[in-house]
């Protein structure tokens, strides 16, 4: 969930930081006026801190079409009267500020001026910070500077009719030309941390002086030439999940306020009115339990994504369509809270929940399913006297770096690909890291009819402290994304 940082080196400005996102929003604060930049989907916490400071939001500034989240701006603007601002070249459907490269903006005692850095997308901006005195305090890079990265330049190929490889150049310019004169004291807050698919190579901490990423950030290099930039941006990107054009869609031209989201999510369904909602709507019935319990039931042809993993970005990344109907099997209490985290990223068609969980549907005698699991122990003596094959879930980052030697890679990040890899009859072993990943692919798998499933308990963290023969720094054996 989210944790809100009060940083003391500039007073007024606060990092509202939400982990299973990756995402960092923005309070800054001065003699009664309020700047949110990059705000949450629930604006609430927002509106909240500003009553308790007695202060009124005046802007909502926004760095970029975001594509790996929905922002709360539209909803904030229309609840506190505050104004959007995006960068030059920005067009959305709705009424907002489009901002000239150095326009400034006051709030209080702070200007705020637009940078304009384009590169990760068109319209990307960086928002600088400059006290009363005209002294640069701080940076809010959105995708455009990152610790320890930049934005991958490959998201807004299509809609800007420009290569990924032009893109970056663009950004080349932009970081050197807008960013890398500036002082070294200025603070630097980035709109993403690691774990986000924005970048590829971020640093865990959230908050860095724009001089300590000039002597560590690879892209900011001073003796980098724009070719050299260009490669080393391009090389080792990933395809990106496939809702964030949906998301950046939403940004662009609007959605439905959060409360009415949660109202259509938070219905409670008895048994027989989940069944029937299934069967007729088509919806996907997601299990968001621990993947333990998963394991020893679930509901038939149900998806497992556990809330309290990655849960939000991989319910993106792996049902994709943010018009697909959804209900919710959750644990108790944690109802809202799953339907708010799959608004986050644009899933606002949740019909409901199951009144009273897994075990509810069990006592109303509806038909159930459960999925094999074994110990690594056990795995490794299964292994070493029969011939099963073995799918390693995880990235290939991590396959390469070591995996059992039999395994064969199939990225849960790419499952839906790779679906003729796994056999239909014969019993194949699956793991992931620690657990987690593993029972996402095993529940997906199972939805599509493939039973014949092994998951190991634990995954690769479990499986290295026994002596199951690994593979380390190789190629991945067959599948390739």
């Amino acid at each position: 969930m989210k944790s809100i940082t009060q940083l003391p080196t500039i007073k007024g400005i606060e990092q509202i930081y939400t982990g299973c996102l990756a995402q960092g929003a923005y309070y800054i604060q001065s003699k009664g006026e309020v700047a949110i930049i990059d705000p949450l989907r629930e604006v609430e916490p927002y509106i909240e801190k500003a009553e308790k400071d007695n202060a009124k939001i005046k802007y909502i500034f926004e760095t970029h079409f975001h594509a790996d989240f929905v922002s709360g701006h539209l909803t904030l603007a229309k609840k506190t009267g505050a104004s959007i601002v995006f960068g030059p070249t920005a067009n959305p459907s709705f009424e907002a500020t489009i901002a000239e490269d150095n326009q400034e903006f006051k709030v209080g005692d702070f200007t705020i001026k637009v940078l304009h850095t384009p590169g990760h997308t068109m319209e990307s901006s960086t928002y600088l910070l400059k006290d009363k005195n005209g002294k640069d305090l701080a940076i809010f890079s959105g995708d455009t500077l990152f610790l320890g990265d930049v934005g991958r330049p490959d998201l807004a190929q299509k809609a800007a009719s420009m290569t990924q490889e032009e893109l970056a150049g663009m950004l080349f310019e932009s970081l050197r030309n807008k960013i890398m004169p500036l002082a070294d004291d200025v603070i630097v807050f980035p709109a993403h941390g690691a774990g986000s698919a924005c970048g590829k190579n971020m640093m865990k901490e959230t908050v860095d002086t724009l001089g300590n990423q000039k002597k560590m950030n690879y892209a900011l290099r001073a003796d980098m030439t724009k070719e050299e930039f260009i490669k080393e941006v391009t090389d080792g990107l990933a395809p990106p999940p496939l809702y964030f054009p949906l998301n950046v869609k939403m940004n662009k031209e609007g959605y439905d306020d959060l409360d009415e989201v949660l109202l259509r999510g938070t219905r409670e369904l008895s048994p027989d009115a989940f069944e029937t909602a299934a069967n007729e709507t088509g919806a996907i019935v997601l299990d968001v339990r621990h993947q333990n319990d998963f394991v020893k039931g679930h509901i038939p042809r149900s998806v497992f994504i556990g809330i309290d993993g990655g849960f939000a970005p991989w319910a993106g990344a792996l049902i994709a369509d943010t018009a697909q109907p959804i209900l919710i099997v959750a644990p108790q209490g944690r109802e809202k809270e799953t339907v708010t985290r799959l608004s986050r990223v644009g899933f606002d068609n949740t019909l409901g929940f199951l009144k009273g969980g897994f075990e509810a549907w069990k006592s109303a005698g509806k038909e159930t399913d459960t999925l094999k699991s074994i110990s690594a122990e056990t795995f490794k003596d299964q292994l070493l006297s029969q011939n099963i094959p073995v799918f390693d879930v995880r990235k290939e980052s991590e396959y390469l770096s070591s995996h059992v030697k039999e395994a064969q890679l199939t990225s849960l990040d790419f499952l839906n690909d790779h679906l003729s890899a796994f056999p239909k009859e014969k019993d194949f072993y699956l793991y992931c890291a620690g657990g987690y990943r593993s029972v996402i692919a095993a529940s997906i798998l199972k939805a599509r009819g493939i039973h014949n499933i092994i998951d190991v308990a634990g995954g690769y963290a479990h499986i290295k402290k026994t002596e199951i023969p690994v593979a380390e720094a190789t190629c991945p054996s067959t599948i390739k994304q």
